[in-house]
């Protein structure tokens, strides 16, 4: 699938101005879409082997936002390393979130390109890489390699036309089919989904943003060119799964 051009326009969740009942009505949206289709569940097994690699039971999330995928995927991973627990960070933490045993939210800033010394653990970021600009992104790989541990990314986006013409197609769809799952109900919600759908055009709008800001395998290759100081290594590639596609990074250090 061929990719295009890769373009940093904004996205409305990026801006600090967005009226709070917008961006609540877009992450409740983006919350439930991963609660139902989990599609991150068969990541589950290589972060349970990077974290026995690692000789470590903690997993340190970066740009966490909202929470991304861990009230469904960190019991996934408990199942097969039952002491696992992950550590929720972001620039502009947003704590009190309901989340599962096992996982907590750090309420003071972290710079994913400079993670606090005492923040030791796995690495991850889920839907976060395509908001960094190139140069942001290979300070978080190098500092991941300069501390070794283990890191691993994962978008689901992807930079094609076949793929946005999809999103085009079926996001306000989607966004109306879902709404009546989110909870707790409130009439906002519905206002601004059903009678003045602002809310479905503003994640129609950030999901074609997010696509043509992601980073496909061979944009993550050059930015991961001669970050193998001491043995380490990078993979790249893309996991088909449910009828998804997510793009990867992993990085592991040498013995």
């Amino acid at each position: 699938m061929p990719s295009l051009p890769r373009l940093h326009l904004f996205e409305f969740l990026d801006q600090s101005w967005l009226p709070a009942p917008l961006r609540r009505g877009e992450v409740d949206y983006l919350h439930v879409v991963l609660d139902k289709t989990r599609p991150y569940d068969g990541m589950a097994t290589q972060l349970a082997a990077l974290l026995r690699m690692a000789g470590t039971n903690r997993i340190v999330d970066l740009c966490s936002g909202t929470g991304g995928p861990w009230r469904t995927l960190l019991p996934v991973i408990q199942k097969q390393n039952a002491q696992a627990e992950v550590l929720l960070t972001d620039l502009h933490p947003t704590p009190g979130l309901e989340l599962p045993p096992g996982a907590h939210y750090r309420d003071t800033p972290v710079d994913a390109t400079r993670v606090p010394e005492e923040l030791t653990g796995v690495r991850t970021l889920f839907e976060a890489l395509h908001h960094l600009r190139p140069p942001q992104v290979r300070a978080l790989l190098e500092d991941a390699v300069a501390r070794r541990v283990p890191f691993a990314a994962f978008e689901l986006t992807q930079r094609s036309l076949v793929y946005i013409f999809f999103q085009l197609l079926l996001v306000i769809p989607l966004v109306w089919g879902f709404t009546p799952l989110i909870r707790p109900r409130r009439w906002w919600r519905w206002l601004l989904t059903y009678l003045v759908p602002i809310i479905p055009l503003l994640v129609l709008w950030d999901g074609v943003v997010s696509s043509l800001r992601t980073y496909a395998p061979e944009d993550l290759e050059k930015l991961t060119a001669g970050l193998d100081a001491n043995g380490y290594t990078w993979h790249t590639g893309v996991h088909r799964a449910r009828g998804m596609a997510i793009t990867y990074l992993i990085g592991q250090p040498g013995e």
